[in-house]
């Protein structure tokens, strides 16, 4: 099985950035972000393949990328809004899924990190 430690959160006022960080202790193909805020379901944030996917409220702002040689996925937010506040859960999937969105096709996850923005 891949762990999947993601770290990088923290306090920030609005329009400020944060760079998350997920690192997995084995190869993976598909990686994503997804969020989850008090009372609200999961969703999806960002995944990475051989391309790049985001949600319609963070595109432009978030940027996902990857590191293979160290088997990590980063999250670069920038232009942070109130509305970014969750906790940040990153997800590996050892395949391939063409609904990179779905929380469903991840197999793992890692202990999630708290995101606060401050207005």
């Amino acid at each position: 099985q891949v762990q999947l430690v993601d770290t990088g959160g923290g306090l920030v006022q609005a329009g400020g950035s944060l760079r998350l960080s997920c690192a997995a202790s084995g190869r993976t193909f598909t990686m994503g972000w997804f969020r989850q805020a008090p009372g609200k379901e999961r969703e999806f944030v960002a995944a990475i393949n051989r391309n790049t996917y985001y949600s319609d409220s963070v595109k432009g702002r978030f940027t996902i990328s990857r590191d293979n040689a160290k088997n990590t996925v980063y999250l670069q937010m920038n232009s942070l809004k109130p509305e970014d506040t969750a906790v940040y859960y990153c997800a590996a999937n050892r395949g391939y899924s063409g609904s990179y969105y779905s929380q469903r096709v991840y197999d793992y996850w890692g202990q999630g990190t708290q995101v606060t923005v401050s207005s």
